[in-house]
């Protein structure tokens, strides 16, 4: 069993020496890796007027990518994206980023993807939020092949690629992906694809039923369910030094 934390994102702010203290201060506690979300852009709420999500313009995130570069230089922790939000990112250029946070992290990279719930960031990206969930099958194929065996020709609905290849390759070869989601889709998704999965379900028959989902689609694709791992995250509210958290 690995224990990490999630980069208090939305929290920490955009000072860089507290950035570089969390993650020096984690690992000198033994945690062994640590977590961070994916947003490129928020919605400002005076013009989604019947704006729900849960981030707005306000929220702050870190783009993990340049994020890790940064990290990896200050501590020798596993680094995570949970989750990248890859169909609104171009496939080649995450295969290229993931490959050279892996060679700075000496092979201690995972790649949590996911299809994201904000339209408003899909639009701002110039991707096609409604086709999504078929986008992410097509590149997830593509960058483990990205990552092991250049050149690559590929012809895709999303993606084409023509007798090229990144350099340098990563450590892993492929890199670990890991599946975020809540929909039993995504679960079915998660058997057939992932090398594991960040369950952002309570323990319980929800669960049960999710693991379930994944078990049967894995098998159904000739996949060994055992071998896809699980990610469970443990959420602390209460007061510190009298201060509510």
């Amino acid at each position: 069993m690995r224990i990490g934390v999630v980069l208090p994102q939305t929290e920490i702010g955009a000072d860089v020496r507290a950035v570089r203290s969390y993650g020096q201060g984690v690992e000198q506690m033994g945690y062994q890796h640590l977590l961070a979300y994916d947003h490129v852009v928020g919605a400002d709420t005076t013009v989604h007027k019947d704006w729900s999500g849960l981030y707005d313009i306000d929220t702050e995130f870190h783009e993990p990518f340049v994020l890790f570069g940064y990290l990896a230089a200050c501590t020798s922790l596993e680094l995570v994206t949970g989750i990248t939000i890859l169909p609104q990112r171009p496939t080649v250029l995450v295969a290229k980023q993931a490959a050279e946070v892996d060679l700075l992290t000496n092979g201690k990279f995972r790649l949590g993807v996911g299809v994201g719930w904000n339209p408003v960031e899909y639009e701002a990206l110039g991707q096609d939020f409604t086709v999504r969930g078929r986008r992410i099958e097509e590149q997830v194929a593509l960058l483990r092949r990205l990552w092991t065996e250049p050149p690559v020709t590929a012809t895709g609905r999303f993606d084409q690629v023509t007798g090229a290849g990144i350099a340098p390759l990563p450590i892993q070869r492929p890199i670990p992906i890991w599946f975020g989601g809540m929909s039993p889709k995504e679960f079915r998704r998660m058997g057939r694809l992932a090398d594991g999965w960040f369950p952002l379900i309570q323990p319980g028959p929800k669960l049960d039923t999710a693991r379930e989902t994944i078990t049967a689609a894995a098998v159904e694709v000739g996949r060994d369910p055992g071998r896809i791992g699980m990610e469970g995250r443990v959420d602390w509210r209460g007061e510190l030094d009298g201060v509510k958290r």
